[in-house]
């Protein structure tokens, strides 16, 4: 470990985020789902999305934009599909609500899909996405964000980086699990880059001229002010490196998420009063999940994941030098190692949904249990 880094177990972030939430008036469930699906991006590895986004929450529930006791509705119902306002308020909530709906109408007619709109930043997309995996669904789990990708050709940001998350169970082996912003990266991403006083990889944005640049300050300020410039699609500048298909991806999106719920789409969100003040943010999510076996059966499809994951390991290793190989390995290890114990029963488990193996309780399907989970011994090492 870098003798630069703190590490604070999960348990103690999570309390203090907890406690955070609730003195700006969140209900406890609401704050503990919303500081669980904080520590959860951490504990991924997905530092973009984690307890460092807590600021930008503290600032919209002190101004209003977010309302801490929001009005949850379902406005539209059919057996398969449902449609939810969040009512303004945060994200995490309002979409652990959805994609609970969108599991359970899969349960009973084999696939389930969820629209939810006036709603604000959602933490990480995969969150959602893996709450299928318990009931051997596969799920997905996207969202539309503030403007901060320039079309392609484009010099001025007019798009999300828009986050598209899906996964899928497996047997033996671990589940696949796909979460990426249709951009090269995300804001966060910059902001990590920034806070460590490093250059960004050219070919990551542009500034406000539509030139490519590798200051991370730079771009941010240029978000703040609306100067201009901003993240690439994915795939990068131009035609030559398809860029252009993550600009399809990133308007597929606001499609699911925003024009088929209602929500503010491209950069229409995160509106702004005539004097520059904020108004609610009115993102929209899309939430889906499949019964595995309405299509085959589930061990059948669970063993042909596992094939599937051994081609993945295959075709890398072939094509990896020896260096890279030791490299990515040396990382799955070291993360496999990763304990935590569960604060219901004491039970220390390797799972990387959140599920406890002595008790079955789940962090990221049922934070109303309070179930939190803090670092191992192992993890101390």
């Amino acid at each position: 470990m870098d003798k630069a880094e703190i590490r604070v177990s999960a348990e103690d972030l999570t309390n203090f985020c907890l406690r955070v939430f609730q003195k700006l008036g969140v209900s406890e469930q609401d704050a503990r789902i919303t500081s669980e699906v904080l520590v959860m991006a951490d504990l991924r590895g997905i530092e973009s999305h984690g307890v460092a986004r807590l600021r930008r929450y503290v600032d919209g529930l002190r101004n209003g934009v977010m309302v801490a006791k929001p009005e949850i509705t379902t406005l539209r119902e059919t057996p398969a599909t449902a449609l939810i306002d969040a009512g303004a308020g945060l994200g995490q909530p309002a979409s652990r609500q959805a994609m609970q709906q969108a599991i359970q109408k899969a349960i009973e007619v084999g696939v389930g899909f969820v629209s939810l709109r006036n709603s604000n930043h959602y933490g990480i997309a995969g969150y959602y996405a893996m709450m299928a995996l318990e009931h051997d669904c596969i799920g997905m789990s996207m969202t539309n964000s503030d403007a901060l990708v320039v079309p392609t050709f484009g010099r001025d940001a007019m798009l999300g980086t828009n986050p598209i998350a899906v996964a899928a169970p497996a047997n033996k082996e671990l589940p696949f699990v796909l979460d990426m912003a249709t951009s090269t990266v995300s804001r966060g991403k910059l902001e990590v880059y920034e806070r460590q006083g490093k250059p960004v990889p050219m070919g990551w944005a542009t500034d406000e001229r539509g030139l490519g640049t590798d200051d991370a300050h730079r771009v941010l300020e240029n978000f703040s002010k609306r100067a201009g410039g901003g993240l690439l699609p994915l795939g990068g500048e131009g035609e030559l490196l398809t860029g252009y298909k993550g600009y399809g991806l990133a308007l597929l999106v606001d499609v699911l998420c925003a024009v088929l719920s209602g929500a503010a789409y491209a950069n229409l969100v995160y509106p702004k009063t005539p004097d520059g003040k904020p108004m609610p943010a009115n993102l929209g999510h899309f939430f889906g999940a499949w019964r595995v076996d309405a299509f085959r059966p589930v061990d059948d499809f669970k063993v042909a994941m596992c094939g599937l994951h051994l081609v993945g390991v295959l075709c890398f290793i072939v094509s990896t030098t020896t260096v890279q190989l030791s490299k990515h390995w040396s990382g799955i290890l070291a993360r496999a190692k990763t304990s935590y114990v569960c604060q219901q029963c004491g039970a220390q488990h390797v799972n990387w949904s959140g599920k406890c193996a002595g008790c079955g309780a789940c962090a990221s399907v049922c934070p109303e249990k309070a179930i939190s989970f803090k670092e191992g011994d192992k993890q101390k090492e």
